[in-house]
This record gives structure tokens, C-alpha cells and sequence, in this order.
């Protein structure tokens, strides 16, 4: 990458990193001109081993020397240099991970070839909090679902903070926006999965018991902070499973239901697993029923 000193804060080729705090003007922005802002050295070096491309960076000077190896990768992108306090005064926040990177949008997926490639997904409605958003991508790639759908109002998964909070697995985990909820409840169910809404009804499953005997594919359904999910996608789920509470609590928090889910679905995945290794040992052994 190019080195260049900042001496002017105004400079038109610094307007990616201008106002990062301000989330409704960059909730605009980001998406209409084609970028995202990946912070930290890890998460850039997650951003590139993803194939994404940088537009430039925005370094701390006792950065360099650290990213010299990234630096030597990328010759023609800019790299902004300066002090800590030009900085914060152009991001609006104190640059302690002492790397930004401005990058190019990868384009966006198909939400049905994500279902046709896939067997556990997870879709979010609504999602305002993009720490939730970037929390569940990160539980997502720990526990092993293969993508993720977003309803077209849910919060940018490539917002900063996302990225940031998921420790780059936004970047990592396929994901895709849904239409709305007439075209995307038949999409999923006519892809062969059970839509499973997370929701207090009377008809909810145990989590426990659900995870005994889990569907071929799954698509696991978490709604807003507030409100849960709504009439129409409650309306599209094929079941509904609740997670018991003790003590008076009537719920978690999204991020922690989801992580919930998807360890208690990765461990029947397990289990089921194991039994059908036991039976086929067991069928192959003498007087079990083998050649």
C-alpha cells in the first residue's frame, strides 16, 4: 500500500472513515456506496483471507510497522497515516485497535442458493442492535450452521460494530437478505426446511425435546429485542419451540437464546450421529445381522 501522511482532515479521499459513529448516516451510506469499515488487524486479515478488497486504510503511525505485512500485499491501495488524535477527531471515536480499513462490498448472495448449499440456517427479523447481529454471527460460526438470513429490515451485518463484536465471522458465515415475508415463508418451507419460530406460544416445543428428533433441514427464527417476531413471520413457521425459563423471567437476550439453540441443535446433531454409527457397527457384527 501507498503511504500517505494526513494533513488535512477535509481531504475528499478520507470521507469513508468521516462520522463512523453516527449509525443512521453510515446505515445509508455504507451500503449505497459500496463499502463497510472492518476495525483492528485480525478483522482486516479475516476481511482479506475472505477475498474482500480493499479500498484503503486509515493506520495509527506505531501501526505500521504491524502491518507491514498487509501493507506489502495491497501496493496500489492508500494507507492514511497519522497521529492518534487526528484520528478520533475524523472517526469520532478513539482508534485503540490502531487499524480501519474502508473495503469494497462483496456482492450480495441468493438467498435460495444459500438454502439449496445448506442443512442449519438462521434467520433474524428485524434485528435492531448490531451487537446482537454480530454476537449471533459469532455463535453461528462456533457452533457450526451453515448461513444466515436476514428480513430486509434486520441490521447490517457489515455494519462496524458487527463486524467487530462477531471477531470477523460476518465475513466468514454466508449470508443473504429475504424478501418479505409472502415470498420468503414459501421459499424456505419449498427449500425442505422446517422453519422453527423462537416464540412463547402454547403450541412451543421444549427445546429439549425438540432437539431429539431434529428435521433433515432446519431454519432456526429469532425476532426483534423488543417485540419478537411478528404475525406474518410467526404465521410462516412450520413449528414453534420455546426455551424454558426459571424464576419469573420471561426470556433472554437474542443473542444468548441463539447461541442456546444452536449448541442444543449441534448436540442432538451429535447424538444422532453417534446412534447411527452404533447401529451400523452393530449390524455388521457377528450374529448382527451382517454379510
Amino acid at each position: 500500500m501507498r503511504l500517505v501522511s494526513i494533513d488535512d482532515l477535509a481531504a475528499p479521499e478520507l470521507v469513508d472513515y468521516t462520522q463512523l459513529t453516527d449509525v443512521a448516516l453510515r446505515r445509508v451510506r455504507e451500503p449505497a456506496e459500496g463499502l463497510y469499515i472492518a476495525e483492528s488487524a485480525k478483522v482486516i486479515e479475516r476481511a482479506l483471507a475472505s477475498g474482500h478488497v480493499p479500498r484503503s486504510l486509515l493506520l495509527i503511525e506505531e501501526w505500521v510497522p504491524k502491518l507491514q505485512h498487509i501493507l506489502e500485499q495491497y501496493p496500489d491501495v492508500p494507507a492514511f497515516v497519522g497521529r492518534s488524535e487526528q484520528l478520533e477527531q475524523l472517526t469520532g471515536f478513539h482508534l485503540h485497535r490502531g487499524a480501519l480499513a474502508s473495503m469494497h462490498r462483496p456482492a450480495p448472495l441468493d438467498p435460495g442458493e444459500l438454502l439449496r448449499q445448506s442443512r442449519r440456517v438462521v434467520v433474524l427479523e428485524d434485528l435492531a442492535d448490531h451487537t446482537n447481529v454480530g454476537a449471533i454471527f459469532r455463535s453461528i460460526a462456533a457452533l457450526g450452521a451453515d448461513a444466515v438470513l436476514l428480513s430486509p429490515a434486520c441490521a447490517d451485518p457489515l455494519y462496524r460494530r458487527s463486524v467487530r463484536v462477531s471477531m470477523g465471522a460476518v465475513l466468514q458465515v454466508p449470508w443473504a437478505r429475504l424478501p418479505d415475508w409472502r415470498e420468503a415463508g414459501p421459499l424456505i418451507r419449498g427449500a425442505g426446511y422446517d422453519l422453527v419460530a423462537f416464540a412463547l406460544r402454547d403450541d412451543a416445543e421444549d427445546l429439549a425435546d425438540f432437539v431429539d428428533e431434529l428435521p433433515e433441514k432446519l431454519a432456526l427464527m429469532f425476532g426483534s429485542e423488543g417485540q419478537g417476531l411478528s404475525h406474518r413471520a410467526l404465521a410462516s413457521a412450520t413449528r414453534s419451540v420455546v426455551i424454558p425459563m426459571e424464576h419469573g423471567v420471561d426470556s433472554l437476550n437474542v443473542s444468548t437464546a441463539a447461541a442456546l439453540a444452536l449448541w442444543a441443535v449441534r448436540t442432538g446433531d451429535s447424538r444422532a450421529a453417534r446412534s447411527e454409527a452404533n447401529s451400523a457397527h452393530e449390524m455388521i457384527q457377528p450374529g448382527g445381522g451382517g454379510a
